[in-house]
């Protein structure tokens, strides 16, 4: 699962009727001998490309209030300070996603960043703008003021 995907899922949440698709059963007798190695093959290359499709999806929650739900991480969360509406550090911190200066450039890489990957600070403000932009693009709810 992509970085993005995953922050997102954290947010969103996970779609209630996904389910990780299971792997043809193996073959174990005389009956299934006429089971070609190629036929084994497609099965197993159908599953996985079900299993990689179904880890990018996240619930699309039209009307969703984040501020609500990241206002409520914050005030539950251990750590005093956190500020999601201004680092992206402190938002990826409440969902419980690794915040780490390696984490956040795959997360750029993964978005399109392409601004230079050794300038953090622009990095991280391009992060947390493009995050807000998707999350909101995605059903989140946020006040106008974080999306300017």
């Amino acid at each position: 699962m992509g970085m993005f995907s995953n922050f997102m899922g954290r947010i969103f949440g996970k779609k209630e009727s996904e389910e990780t698709p299971q792997a043809p059963p193996a073959a174990s007798g005389a009956e299934d001998e006429a089971v070609s190695a190629g036929e084994v093959v497609t099965e197993v290359a159908k599953v996985a490309s079900k299993a990689a499709v179904a880890a990018e999806e996240v619930v699309v929650a039209r009307d969703f209030d984040v501020t609500a739900y990241l206002d409520g991480l914050t005030k539950a969360s251990k750590e005093k300070g956190l500020d999601w509406r201004k680092s992206i550090v402190d938002m990826m911190k409440l969902v419980g996603i690794d915040s780490s200066l390696s984490a956040r450039r795959e997360l750029a890489e993964e978005l399109g960043y392409k601004g230079d990957m050794k300038d953090s600070a622009k990095m991280n403000i391009w992060l947390h703008r493009e995050m807000l932009q998707r999350i909101a693009a995605n059903g989140g709810q946020l006040p106008d003021d974080l999306l300017d």
